[in-house]
This record gives C-alpha cells, structure tokens and sequence, in this order.
C-alpha cells in the first residue's frame, strides 16, 4: 500500500510566480503525488518572484538574458530553501551551474507557437506591428513577411494579450503549450510546424534538483518521461553546439517517430533576410548527428547569420 500523506516526505517546490507558472507548478506537484500516493498536502508549493517578470519594457537579451528566469529559483534551491524547482524548459538557459540537475522531463505538450490576431502569417494585414521579444520570433516572421513591423513585447500571457486588446501591436505569438494550460487556446491559431518552427524545448515542463540529492533525484524518476527527455537534451545539443545565446535566431523541431528522433533546425539573420536550414536523424542520447547538423550549419552560415553563433566567432 502507497504511503499516506501523513508519513509521505514533504517537499517544498519553488515555481515562478506567474499564473503560467504556477499552473506548471500545479500540473507537476499532481503528477508526483499521483505516481506516489501522496495526498496533494505531501509537496508545498513555493512562489519566487523572477527578476524576469520585474522588468517588462526591454528584451531579455539586453537584461540578462534567460537567466533572469532561473536566477532566484536557482538561489533557493542552492540555499536548500526549496528541493526541487519547476521551469518551462524553453526559458532555461543551455549551460547549467553543475549543482543542479533536470531530474524530470513532463511529457511534452504542444511545441507549436499561436498566432493571436491573425489566421495565419499569411493573413497578417499587409505591414502590421507585430509583438514580440523572441529573436527566433521576430526573425522568422521577418523572413516569410519582411513587410511587417517588430515591437518589442513582454510579460506574462494576460499582459500580453492586454497589450494587444490595447493596440500596441495588431498581432503577437504565444505558446499553445502555455495557452493550453491556462485554459486559453481558443484566443490563438496554431501555427502549423512545416511552416513555422518553434523554440528549442517548447512545450515542456522541466523539475530540477540538487545533484547530489539522491532521495529527490529517485522520486523525481517516477514522472520522467523518456521520449520528451530525449527530444530535450538533442535539442539543448544542438543549442550547446551552435553556441547560441539569448539574441541568436534559432528555431528547433526535434520529434520521435518510432525508435529514431527527426530533428530540423534553421538559423536566421535578425532582419529575417537571411535563413539557412538543416535536418538530421538520430537515436535516443547519441549526439553525433546532432554535432554534424550544428558543424554543417555553421559552416553555411552567411554573414547576417555568422556573428549571432559563437562557433563563427
């Protein structure tokens, strides 16, 4: 018989404060208590105010970039005020402090990004603002419509959607994953993948923990899903090969059929003028292809692409 709530270890689970955030938070701590046994009681949701989410009015790439996602979590979790952490894995930066480590990988939602505003990229009105923060956004969408305008917009999905309602932009992008979860999938046309690539990670939910605790480490084994792990960690290769940062325009498709993982990735200069692409086929944890595909697109990579990879540097 599964332990009862009473005698179940009590573990105290850092999340970011955001409603997406902690709906993340929320999905995870049910999965744990699920596979466990454990009455919902038995793990203690933590809320951490990011610095991501203080400063809304500049790019993340000129504020810090992705760690201003995981900076306080990773604080907590060093100091032991937490045990283990919940991210949306597209925010997590490629290199990780060596105390810590992804001890679980949910089961991957919907990867793909929602237009809100428009039916398609094709029935964008002709020079339209379009708002968003993301490189991989921005330069995408300049690409298939060079005629649009980028504005820069952050903030968690209401302000987001708020910005919109107010006229800021006429169109912006968000996660389906994040829609999804909020209950809001309605407010966004799904942009079909053979079109339009998403960010490396999206879609997923990542639980971290200190390496070195095991006891952690073992119940967090009981809700990682394999085939999302490794979908993740070719993706985050490629991402570590290509030594792209927070302002460097790369988009990622890495998906399982059958025993072997299909990845597609292309590169874009920031005015979007600019785009090469590349594929390969893997297995489940060997790389090696991966490394070809990431050698191959740097060395194909034109001058509006080079300087944003710090393999051209």
């Amino acid at each position: 018989m599964n332990e009862a709530s009473t005698t179940a270890p009590r573990l105290r689970l850092g999340t970011r404060n955001s409603p997406l955030a902690m709906a993340q938070a929320v999905e995870t701590r049910a999965r744990l208590c699920a596979a466990h046994g454990w009455a919902e009681d038995a793990i203690e949701l933590v809320p951490v105010l990011a610095s991501g989410d203080k400063v809304l009015d500049r790019p993340l790439s000129e504020i810090g970039g992705k760690a201003l996602w995981t900076k306080e979590l990773d604080q907590w979790l060093g100091e032991g005020r937490i045990d283990l952490s919940v991210h949306s894995a597209k925010d997590v930066e490629t290199i990780r402090p060596d105390a810590f480590h992804f001890a679980a990988f949910l089961p991957r939602a919907d990867r793909r990004d929602c237009l809100v505003g428009a039916a398609s990229i094709a029935a964008i009105p002709q020079g339209a603002v379009v708002g968003t923060s993301a490189p991989r956004r921005a330069s995408q969408l300049l690409n298939l419509r060079p005629d649009c305008k980028v504005v820069t917009f952050r903030g968690n999905v209401a302000t987001r959607l708020k910005k919109l309602a107010e006229g800021e932009a006429d169109v912006t992008f968000l996660a389906a994953a994040g829609l999804e979860r909020l209950g809001q999938s309605e407010v966004g046309a799904a942009l079909d993948s053979g079109e339009w690539i998403p960010a490396a990670a999206q879609g997923v939910i990542a639980i971290e923990c200190r390496a070195d605790d095991a006891e952690t480490t073992a119940l967090l084994a009981a809700i990682d899903d394999a085939p999302t792990r490794a979908e993740l960690e070719a993706e985050r290769a490629l991402l570590a090969e290509l030594g792209g940062t927070c302002h460097s325009p790369v988009a990622v498709l890495c998906e399982t059929a059958g025993d072997q993982l299909s990845m597609r990735a292309a590169l874009f200069s920031p005015d979007g003028a600019e785009r090469i692409e590349g594929t390969a086929t893997l297995a489940a944890g060997d790389h090696t292809p991966v490394k070809a595909l990431a050698a191959d697109l740097l060395a194909r990579a034109t001058p509006g692409i080079a300087p944003h990879f710090r393999g051209m540097q």
